[in-house]
């Protein structure tokens, strides 16, 4: 259950309740060979309704083993080797904002852009080699864009830390906005501490750089008890090579868990979130959130 709520200029929008509406049905077995099969679909009562995919959203069969790892065959939600690990390391605080709108005429956009695969994408993640696993997919060429590949590499080997580089290729069927992702991500755990930085790059092959987007995003978590944790987290979207302001969020999240509920809290602050200077791209966003496990 989740309560929020935006304040900026030229905003009329109050606080909202809501809640998941997303079912989950997974299920899976061992086959008589040692390999691993299992199955996922998601109901999402907002995602599709077009007959041909019906009420479902994300739907895969996987197949693994702990010698040749995961092969993922992605209907749809299909992941490439950067979407995998594109999450930024503040936890994504500039979707608080994405595609909000306001009276000044401002309707907010993307703040990154990904490359996830096209449906009946295949994702393979490889077992683990001293603490360094690789993963890579594959789209298949779709109706008006080719076929495109990613490749990524995870690092575990040192105790507390997290390394994790992926590149994908991006086709769109235009070559003014084809091009490549590239995401890294690093962090450490010491203690209760733990620091993350994260860079996302997109660029488009054939462009002025106009559409270029570089975020760089950086959190700090610190865990008080085993009850009780505090994140600080800061996002930098940078977008074009010239003529545009960059745009900043920042944001503090608390989460408390006691047996199987956890409260969580969250405060951020926008700022030219349209890549301007206009006092009405500035916002400020609030939430408070239970969740319920069993």
């Amino acid at each position: 259950m989740t309560t929020d709520g935006h304040t900026g200029e030229g905003l009329n929008k109050g606080t909202g309740f809501s809640m998941g509406n997303q079912l989950t049905f997974t299920g899976g077995g061992e086959l008589d060979n040692g390999l691993n099969v299992s199955i996922s679909f998601v109901l999402d009562q907002g995602d599709d309704t077009a007959v041909t995919s019906g009420p479902f959203d994300s739907h895969s069969v996987t197949i693994s083993s702990d010698a040749m790892g995961s092969l993922t065959l992605a209907g749809e939600g299909a992941n490439s080797a950067t979407t995998a690990i594109d999450t930024t390391a503040a936890g994504d605080l500039w979707d608080n904002f994405d595609q909000l709108a306001n009276s000044a005429g401002i309707t907010f956009p993307d703040l990154v852009s990904a490359s996830g695969g096209r449906n009946n994408n295949l994702f393979y993640k490889s077992p683990d080699f001293s603490g360094f696993q690789v993963t890579a997919s594959y789209e298949p060429q779709g109706s008006t864009a080719s076929s495109a590949s990613s490749f990524g590499v995870n690092y575990t080997g040192v105790e507390g830390l997290t390394l994790n580089y992926a590149v994908t290729d991006e086709e769109t069927g235009t070559a003014s906005t084809s091009g490549d992702n590239t995401v890294l991500k690093a962090s450490y755990a010491y203690g209760p501490v733990t620091v993350t930085y994260s860079s996302m790059e997109h660029d488009e092959a054939l462009s002025t750089g106009a559409n270029d987007i570089d975020m760089t995003s950086y959190a700090i978590s610190y865990t008080v008890t085993d009850e009780l944790s505090l994140t600080y987290g800061s996002e930098t979207s940078e977008k074009g090579s010239t003529g545009n302001t960059d745009a900043e969020i920042d944001g503090i999240t608390v989460a408390y868990t006691a047996g199987g509920m956890t409260i969580t809290g969250k405060m951020v602050d926008g700022e030219n979130l349209d890549y301007s200077t206009s006092s009405a791209a500035d916002v400020e966003y609030w939430s408070l959130g239970a969740s319920f496990a069993f």
